[in-house]
């Protein structure tokens, strides 16, 4: 087998994990700004039980937590493909729980499902293109793979959107992904090789099987200082994504947008976000991490407190793009600095346990988002609970992170 690192040498089967992700975008995308806006019309939830609405992003926080956790480790064991394959297999239920399921109990299992999904193969498809590239690459592979990712889930929220407008809720969604999943499916078995033998090849010596999980777990969060920062930004910042996937389309919509409008608003900050991190990945190769880390946290809760403030569109649309921009700013430099702390042949399960905590940032920040709104602070309160969390957590990293 001829073994090269490098974007270059590997262009084929880079491009390839880059559509994966697009799908892995799409997949989650699709739930965005259906589900919540008609929540209540279409699948069964009780009016206004906010708590209940955050458990399907609470449960689907969880399940990718976990799942990226232990993601990791497997494909250290088994290999990056067959672990993106199980993933797909995870989600073929998931279009079928959403049409025939006859309450919201129903759509909190798709979200269990997806969860698994999202967890091992967007893991995958990452530690793919990290063992195939260079190490003075990652910051552009983390750029390329959020591009891929976001693109995906910012397309999906106005497509699938403009379906359940024309076919029904459950109809639209059902179509949209059977054949997102089906499509994937059949790349990744037809199409996709196995990358682990490239992150051995990037060690300059062999070490044998990667340590148990429960070696590393630990001295990866709590004993670096340097990593424990970027464990709890990336935590921090799941709170913005997930005000923006419960609120930002409900809000949208108590204050007159159309549902399609609403997911177009949303994804303005997909996009900007998607598009952006194509120059702040490498950017970041090549000023360093923190300051787009700790920027990027500043704008964003700046950027989610003036939409809660505001009531025009356009103001709406020019906030999105500002939010996305400071996720593009620090989402794929968290990653890229997780990997240049992680030794190449431990690096996916050391990035698995930053995506654990990471996407257990969702579960925490949904279930308080949905206390927070439901406990008498209505839809205002969360905004400023997200933007101040926000604001703290980029001047911990700016502290610790040299």
């Amino acid at each position: 087998m001829d073994i090269r690192h490098g974007i270059r040498p590997n262009l084929l089967q880079v491009a390839l994990q880059l559509v994966q992700v697009f799908f892995v975008g799409a997949t989650v995308g699709m739930t965005r700004t259906v589900i919540p806006v008609l929540a209540e019309s279409d699948f069964g939830l009780a009016r206004g039980s906010f708590v209940a609405l955050a458990s399907f992003v609470v449960v689907f926080g969880l399940v990718k937590a976990l799942l990226n956790l232990f993601a990791g480790r497997l494909s250290d064991l088994w290999g990056r493909r067959r672990v993106l394959l199980a993933g797909w297999v995870a989600a073929l239920p998931v279009p079928f729980l959403i049409l025939y399921g006859p309450g919201w109990g129903w759509i909190v299992a798709a979200t269990l499902f997806l969860g698994v999904n999202q967890g091992l193969c967007w893991s995958m498809a990452l530690n793919s293109k990290l063992d195939l590239a260079r190490a003075d690459q990652s910051g552009l592979v983390n750029g390329l793979d959020e591009f891929a990712g976001y693109a995906g889930v910012a397309l999906a929220g106005v497509g699938s959107a403009w379906l359940a407008e024309r076919l029904g809720a459950r109809e639209g969604l059902f179509l949209f992904g059977l054949a997102v999943v089906g499509a994937a499916l059949v790349l990744g078995l037809c199409c996709l090789r196995e990358t682990r033998p490239w992150a051995l090849a990037g060690q300059r010596e062999e070490t044998g099987a990667p340590p148990p999980l429960g070696r590393l777990f630990w001295p990866a969060t709590l004993h670096d200082p340097r990593l424990r920062a970027v464990h709890q930004a990336g935590l921090v910042e799941k709170f913005t994504d997930a005000a923006v996937w419960l609120l930002f389309p409900i809000f949208f919509v108590a204050h007159g947008a159309s549902l399609v409008e609403a997911g177009g608003l949303v994804a303005v900050y997909g996009l900007v976000w998607g598009a952006l991190q194509l120059l702040t990945g490498p950017l970041s190769d090549r000023i360093g991490r923190r300051g787009l880390i700790v920027g990027g946290m500043w704008l964003c809760g700046a950027g989610v407190m003036a939409v809660g403030l505001t009531r025009a569109p356009a103001l709406w649309a020019v906030e999105a793009a500002a939010i996305g921009a400071g996720m593009a700013m620090l989402y794929p430099t968290l990653g890229a600095a997780v990997a240049d702390l992680a030794e190449p042949a431990r690096r996916a399960s050391v990035l698995g346990i930053y995506r654990f905590w990471r996407d257990l940032g969702y579960a925490l920040g949904a279930l308080a988002l949905g206390l927070a709104a439901g406990g008498g602070g209505g839809l205002g309160a969360p905004f400023y609970l997200v933007g101040l969390a926000m604001l703290l957590s980029g001047g911990y990293v700016l502290r610790k992170l040299g």
